[in-house]
């Protein structure tokens, strides 16, 4: 794998390992690494590319509507699963939850696929991806999934400026991940904590904020914001509306990370 090339040279490589495929699925989030793919992947296989997202209690309906738009932008074919349950090994919410969350969900983006006749299936992981605890890695492994991003050394800050290149709205999208991530690994996740984290995410949104999210500790809501963004809380208008409006969804207690956001903040504890 040469990561020293030129971006364009990069790209241009990303194109031939895609259409070597001949037909393939993209694993759709909506993100920034997916959305690039599923350009990506239209251009080096046209109509034998198509994309495939799995709707579930831990996808926001907001992330959900994203992927419809820039498949619609894209062009290529979409598909949705709907998942209305969580499996056990997942609500159980064990250090391996990424890895058999990822077990599930990939089966059944591969068997969707076969579907259709289409037998190469795509995730969007990227260069920058393996430096934090990720089992969900493991899992596509084990399932030979194919991660072209990574195959051509494309990093996150790569994948970005391609996508302001090609107008994909998600060049500049703030970082995501599934909600479960706001759940501190051992405690159960439901539907409902799941539900209440989403809309407590949509306030902050709705406040304007950009990068957040909004960490569950059973009663308290732990807010974490990008570092550049805190300084936004120091008004009591923003403290009293937001504090107000998670209560009234359960929480008893309001609490802001005081070092903001950071990637990966609730694997601490696994690498402590």
């Amino acid at each position: 794998m040469k990561v020293n090339l030129p971006l364009d040279e990069k790209y241009a490589r990303l194109i031939g390992l895609l259409a070597e495929k001949g037909g393939a699925a993209v694993a759709f989030s909506g993100g920034v690494d997916s959305s690039f793919l599923c350009y990506a992947a239209r251009q080096a296989l046209g109509d034998r590319a198509i994309a495939i997202t799995v709707v579930s209690p831990m996808l926001p309906k907001s992330e959900a509507d994203c992927a419809g738009e820039v498949a619609a932008k894209v062009g290529i074919r979409h598909f949705l699963i709907e998942e209305d349950e969580i499996d056990e090994e997942v609500a159980a919410n064990p250090r391996e939850r990424c890895y058999f969350c990822k077990k599930i969900e990939f089966a059944a983006i591969i068997a969707e696929a076969k579907r259709h006749g289409i037998y190469t299936v795509l995730d969007g992981s990227n260069m920058d991806d393996p430096g934090d605890y990720r089992p969900g890695l493991k899992a596509l492994e084990e399932l030979e999934i194919f991660s072209p991003l990574r195959a051509a050394g494309l990093g996150k800050a790569e994948i970005r400026e391609l996508s302001r290149r090609f107008d994909l709205p998600t060049w500049d999208k703030p970082a995501f991940a599934c909600l479960a991530s706001r759940i501190p690994y051992g405690e159960r996740i439901d539907r409902e904590k799941l539900s209440r984290i989403e809309r407590a995410e949509e306030v902050l949104r709705g406040a304007g904020f950009r990068q957040f999210r909004v960490r569950s500790h059973g009663d308290i809501a732990r807010i974490e914001v990008a570092p550049e963004e805190r300084r936004r809380f120091f008004s009591e208008e923003i403290l009293d509306s937001v504090s107000g409006k998670l209560k009234a969804f359960g929480f008893l207690y309001v609490a802001l990370e005081l070092e903001g956001y950071a990637m990966g903040n609730m694997n601490r504890a696994v690498k402590a």
